[in-house]
């Protein structure tokens, strides 16, 4: 039996906020960056804490210093927009 459905685009509800689209998704880019580059610095200051005798505080010391590096380069980096 044919199936007969529209060929053309079919509207569900509002239209599209376009804008609020985007500024959703950059704030997700963003969170994703940051948090993966938090994460990553957490890892290797727990590794250094506690496969070396250096101790917490140098730990908190080397993830402060990693993640600044890290918050200054991300924002240096150019943004590429497909």
């Amino acid at each position: 039996m044919a199936h007969h459905s529209p060929a053309g685009p079919v509207e569900t509800g509002a239209p599209m906020d376009y804008a609020e689209h985007e500024k959703t998704y950059h704030l997700f880019l963003g969170l994703a960056k940051y948090g993966a580059l938090h994460v990553a610095a957490l890892l290797i200051a727990m590794a250094f804490a506690f496969f070396t005798s250096a101790g917490f505080f140098s730990a908190l010391i080397l993830f402060i210093i990693i993640s600044l590096i890290g918050i200054y380069l991300l924002r240096r980096a150019p943004e590429h927009v497909a």
